[in-house]
């Protein structure tokens, strides 16, 4: 995939963190693809990667996300983002948060993603969102 086809699909994968639809945001990974978060355990198939979606999505109903840059090296990507959102999904804290991050990319040979590293600052999170927030 060239950078110009890579920067729409990460544009489209941005927006599909915040669409309310968890199989559309796991429709950019293959079959088998992978979701880890903060070095946890990934989510490997497109239904886990959804389950994943699911539950940030459930607990941020107004969450937006938007590339911020995105770089290639071959079938490498860091596509680094900002999300915004309300925690005000079930046993929510009513907390906005403004963060950061970026997902490590392997890229099949069909452009979706194989494996997706995602990191973001833990810490600055539980502060923004939790109850002493």
């Amino acid at each position: 995939m060239n950078k110009s086809g890579l920067t729409e699909f990460a544009t489209h994968y941005a927006a599909a963190w915040g669409s309310q639809d968890p199989d559309s945001l796991a429709s950019f990974y293959g079959e088998e693809g992978a979701l880890a978060i903060n070095d946890g355990a990934p989510a490997v198939g497109r239904a886990a990667i959804a389950a994943v979606a699911g539950d940030f999505m459930a607990a941020f109903p107004d969450m937006v996300v938007r590339m911020e840059s995105l770089t290639l090296n071959g079938r490498q990507a860091v596509f680094r983002w900002h999300w915004t959102g309300t925690n005000t999904g079930p046993g929510g804290t009513g907390k906005r948060v403004d963060l950061r991050g970026y997902e490590d990319w392997l890229l099949g040979p069909d452009g979706l993603i194989l494996l997706a590293k995602g990191y973001y600052d833990e810490a600055e999170y539980q502060r923004q969102v939790g109850p002493d927030a």
